[in-house]
């Protein structure tokens, strides 16, 4: 009898909520924090059809109250490699590359997520994954006992190797062996209180940067944020703080508008959390670590390279202008420059459309009476499949627009920014001691540990719009 499997989808959804519950449980802030979020996307929904509207036509409605990101950091790259097979398991690729080092934080990155919009609406779970880099610890004596320090360890579990093996062997797991691996998978991100390290060397590691003794100093990649996805990120910040959750003091990204773009994020400041390091006597030490924390995250849509060419320009303006990091002292001053810089930036879905600023799904009108009239007149009533956003103008598709034949909708932007991560990291781990690295990280180098090479992300987008667009043509074709 031939073996039924079970959808990489249904699994990655699966491992999503077996994961949350998980950390709600490690975290009850989270549980707050969801409570919080949930409350905020509702009256948003309930007070802005407009947004409903929008959700529904992209298909995101459903997915909102399930989407979240994780984030962990690894160690070595033979912990990354396996990582890799393990998402691949549940249908996630290695989507982006993200040097971390410029902004002072020791580590490159990538995003493991789903790429097909049907698959993202299924869960659009996503994992920051990040690998440490040994080579920017100064102190050589220190570097070789954080590598001999992972050298050590395994973050896998005999029995989730065991399923990653049969998932590529067979094409896929059984709806039994698809439960097992939840099961196991989910210890890799399980917190351990006790530490394979000593105190004295915790405490060497996190003189040097708070992430490498998160990295080095325990059994695993412990999970270190879940972030909900919320429609109003102010409103959670503000909540937040009405609630006693002490918030960070700045929301990563570009400033509040109208039409959201790229991503905007906030989080609680991490816990202070109870450890135990081992002893020579073979028992353990009491201390603390900090590093767990709880984000929350409001996403725009995707832009194109001339999009994120100026979103670049206009964030590093305001920064440059503002002289320093933003911090809780200059909170105010840096949001008024940032808001001010981004005046450069249109915030009408059209013009960013009309500009090549963003990604859109474009989709045909079914209640449009004049949908076959203007199909004729714009001379698209002969498409051709192929693909291609070279087979109708820019002014016909325009036109079409314009009579109402065809809706503009943002296309979500579904990755992560670095500058707003290494943010997030560092007001996190109260590291500010470090402003930069010297010796950038490469994604040559990155792909080497990864065993594969990462997808460009902007290319993704670039397809969900054009297969939209041919789409949205042969649906128009279809009446005229």
């Amino acid at each position: 009898m031939k073996n039924i499997f079970i959808s990489s989808d249904d699994i990655r959804h699966d491992f999503s909520i077996a994961m949350s519950e998980m950390y709600q449980k490690e975290v009850p802030l989270y549980g707050d924090l969801i409570d919080l979020v949930t409350d905020v996307n509702t009256g948003v929904l309930s007070k802005q059809p407009e947004i409903r509207e929008q959700l529904e036509h992209t298909g995101e409605i459903d997915r909102l109250n399930l989407e979240r990101h994780g984030a962990i950091r690894l160690g070595t790259a033979a912990e990354l490699s396996m990582m890799r097979r393990l998402f691949a398991v549940m249908g996630m690729v290695p989507v982006g590359y993200y040097d971390l080092a410029p902004a002072g934080v020791p580590v490159h990155s990538t995003a493991f997520r789903a790429t097909e919009t049907q698959s993202l609406h299924k869960s659009p779970f996503r994992v920051f994954t990040s690998l440490l880099r040994l080579d920017l610890i100064a102190d050589k004596v220190l570097k070789q006992e954080a590598a001999d320090t992972l050298a050590k360890r395994n973050i896998f579990t005999d029995n989730v190797v065991s399923l990653i093996e049969r998932f590529e062997e067979k094409g896929g797991l059984t709806a039994d062996e698809a439960e097992r691996f939840v099961k196991e998978a989910l210890e890799t991100f399980r917190w351990h209180d006790k530490t394979p390290v000593s105190k004295e060397l915790y405490q060497k590691l996190l003189a040097q940067h708070g992430l490498i003794a998160d990295v080095v100093g325990f059994k695993g990649p412990h999970i270190n944020h879940l972030t909900p996805r919320t429609l109003d990120i102010d409103a959670v910040q503000a909540g937040m703080q009405a609630k006693g959750i002490p918030p960070k003091a700045i929301i990563e990204g570009p400033p509040r508008r109208d039409c959201p773009i790229l991503l905007r994020q906030t989080s609680f400041k991490a816990l202070e959390e109870a450890v135990s390091f081992e002893n020579s006597a073979g028992g353990y030490d009491s201390g603390h670590h900090t590093a767990r924390f709880g984000e929350i995250e409001q996403r725009g849509v995707a832009l194109t390279p001339k999009g994120r060419e100026l979103y670049d320009k206009l964030l590093s303006q305001a920064r440059s202008q503002l002289g320093v990091t933003p911090n809780a002292n200059n909170a105010s001053e840096y949001y008024q420059k940032l808001e001010k810089s981004f005046k450069a930036f249109p915030d009408d879905y059209q013009t960013l459309h009309d500009e090549g600023l963003a990604y859109f799904y474009y989709q045909a009108v079914n209640d449009a009476q004049d949908a076959s009239s203007v199909s004729s007149k714009s001379g698209i009533n002969e498409l051709e499949g192929n693909g291609s956003n070279d087979i109708i103008s820019k002014q016909a598709m325009t036109h079409l627009i314009e009579q109402g034949a065809v809706r503009l909708e943002p296309i979500v932007y579904e990755d992560f920014l670095p500058v707003s991560a290494a943010g997030i990291f560092q007001s996190n781990l109260h590291d500010d001691k470090q402003s930069s690295y010297e010796g950038n990280s490469n994604q040559q180098e990155f792909e080497g540990a990864l065993g594969a090479g990462v997808h460009n992300e902007l290319e993704l987008y670039q397809a969900m719009q054009a297969q939209s667009l041919e789409a949205c043509l042969m649906a128009l074709n279809s009446h005229a």
